[in-house]
């Protein structure tokens, strides 16, 4: 058997560890198997850039961040559309899949990967999908690998503004990925003792967050806390269509700049705004994600073994499953306002900035 394999989309802690564990796996369960690299990510299924690889190849990379087979993006948009010699990029993949001499591909990433990949089984290829993304938004799975180490990073960044917050008596918003959903945000908000979480999810009324500010002001607080999504959007910008709220924030891709100077103009306080940005991506997979790489790995070594294809790893309960990759492709798993983190953060005392 000859199986391909590859990372696509934003870099993301545990892509070594999946890729290890389904190597291990195929080399130890599969007879007669080749294992074929592919370079970043779709690029390299495009380009026939693709190398064989051996058991060696996987040794040592359970705890080492990043991918050695390098990844990049593909917009999903882009891959039906003819290039000047009136071939498209899933033509290009179709026939190189081929050329490859390839039995099944498998796929690590997000949502436009698992969009991609869907593609490419809807044309007669087969392929196996594991879910990796910090933002922890694909459907039909529980968790994604990668969203608890970034949990842990986002956490431990906002344990830290805590610190120099109460030293200087500011208001500190730390602005977390998640362009569409807050998953990401609202865990590490909750772990780092945020006084205030702003998600996509839940538009927010900027005077709204001023009230809560002021409120713990005058209640003794010298300080406060803000863990603000990056997709984050008041009431008003939730109504806007992309190119007005992007005139709106002044060419800014969001809106943490002109909160901060709202909050300080309106409550007299001093604000700072801390981006972690793709430090949360970056590093080593937490323990955690380690074994649940390594778990997702070596299933979807088991499904190509079984012939099982056109699907997708998942994690249900505390069951490794899957999924059809027609049944996911382009959904997202958002959270869900009555969400029962979102209560238990209400619960103590938490603002959304929605006057709940």
């Amino acid at each position: 058997m000859r199986i391909g394999i590859l990372t696509s989309g934003g870099d993301c802690p545990g892509l070594n560890a999946v890729i290890r564990g389904f190597a291990k796996y195929a080399f130890n369960q599969i007879k007669d198997v080749e294992l074929i690299g592919i370079s970043d990510g779709y690029l390299g299924l495009i380009t026939n850039d693709a190398k064989k690889m051996k058991p060696s190849d996987f040794s040592g990379i359970l705890n080492v961040g990043g991918t050695i087979l390098g990844t990049s993006r593909q917009p999903f948009s882009k891959m039906t559309e003819e290039d000047r010699n009136g071939e498209s990029k899933l033509e290009k993949m179709k026939e190189n899949y081929k050329e490859m001499g390839l039995d099944v591909l498998v796929t690590l990433g997000g949502a436009g990967t698992h969009k991609t990949a869907a593609l490419l089984s809807s044309v007669g290829l087969n392929v196996v999908g594991i879910p990796k993304t910090i933002d922890n938004d694909i459907y039909g799975t529980d968790v994604t690998f990668g969203f608890h180490s970034a949990v842990d990073i986002a956490t431990e960044c906002i344990d830290r503004i805590h610190t120099t917050a109460a030293s200087h008596g500011r208001t500190m918003l730390i602005e977390i990925m998640g362009n569409k959903v807050g998953w990401l945000t609202l865990f590490s908000g909750i772990a780092g003792g945020a006084d205030i979480i702003l998600l996509p999810e839940i538009p927010y009324d900027p005077d709204e967050v001023v009230k809560t500010v002021k409120r713990r002001i005058k209640n003794g607080s010298a300080f406060n806390i803000i863990a603000i999504a990056e997709g984050a959007m008041t009431v008003e910008e939730s109504k806007m269509k992309k190119k007005e709220l992007l005139e709106h924030r002044g060419g800014r891709s969001t809106g943490t700049e002109l909160l901060a100077r709202y909050i300080e103009e309106t409550a007299g306080v001093e604000t700072r705004v801390v981006v972690p940005g793709h430090l949360q991506r970056g590093g080593s997979p937490s323990p955690y994600d380690r074994l649940l790489s390594t778990e997702m790995g070596t299933f979807a070594g088991r499904l190509v073994k079984q012939g099982i294809y056109g699907v997708t790893v998942a994690m249900k309960g505390n069951e490794i499953s899957y999924n059809a990759l027609a049944d996911i492709a382009g959904k997202m798993k958002f959270v869900p306002v009555g969400d029962q983190r979102i209560q238990v953060a209400r619960a103590i005392g938490i603002s959304f900035g929605d006057g709940k």
